[in-house]
Parts: structure tokens; C-alpha cells; sequence
């Protein structure tokens, strides 16, 4: 799992290392959403973090790009991040955008 340097966090995430360090070690959370590169043709996936406490579910080639606080405050996040790229190239392919800001 890597994280993208310049990170996404909703407000309402006290201790973003404690957060990171339960991930890494498949420790329950109740509330996080991780927003991370698709690895298909679409462009993010957001998805409860319990998803990758399933064996099947591969981490190591997880690209995260935003942590989030519930569904909502996550479906935020991408709707900025989706502004913030637009406003900046004029066009909307986010993953690009940060592959090319890593």
C-alpha cells in the first residue's frame, strides 16, 4: 500500500498515522473510506477499508489518494479533487493528474 504525497484527508480524521498504521496492519475502523486509483479504466474507486482485511483483495499495489471520514465526506473529496483537476489541465482525467504529481 502507498500512499500519494499529497494525501486527501477530511477534517473530521483526528491521527492520520494511527489511521495509516491500521490499514497497514488490517486493524478495524469503523468510519474510513479510502479513495484510491482504479485499477481499471475507471479513474478512482472509494470503498470501505474492510475490504482489505478479504484475503483475496490485493494491498500491495494500492495507490491511496484520499482518506475520508463515512461515504459522504469521501464522495466530497473526489467531487474537489474532480474541480481542482478540471480547474488546473481543462479536462477531468484525475488519474493522470496524479501519477503526474506523485
Amino acid at each position: 500500500m502507498k500512499f500519494y504525497r499529497h494525501l486527501y484527508v477530511s477534517d473530521s480524521i483526528r491521527n492520520l498515522e494511527k489511521v495509516k498504521w491500521k490499514l497497514r496492519h488490517n486493524a478495524g475502523q469503523i468510519t474510513i473510506y479510502i479513495i484510491a486509483l482504479a485499477k481499471s479504466d475507471d479513474q478512482l474507486d472509494i470503498f470501505h477499508c474492510s475490504l482489505l482485511q478479504q484475503r483475496f483483495y490485493d494491498k500491495k499495489d494500492l495507490f491511496v489518494v484520499g482518506l475520508a471520514s463515512g461515504y459522504g465526506e469521501a464522495i466530497d473529496m473526489v467531487v474537489a479533487l474532480t474541480e481542482k483537476v478540471a480547474a488546473e489541465t481543462g479536462g477531468a482525467d484525475i488519474k493522470k493528474y496524479i501519477l503526474d504529481h506523485r
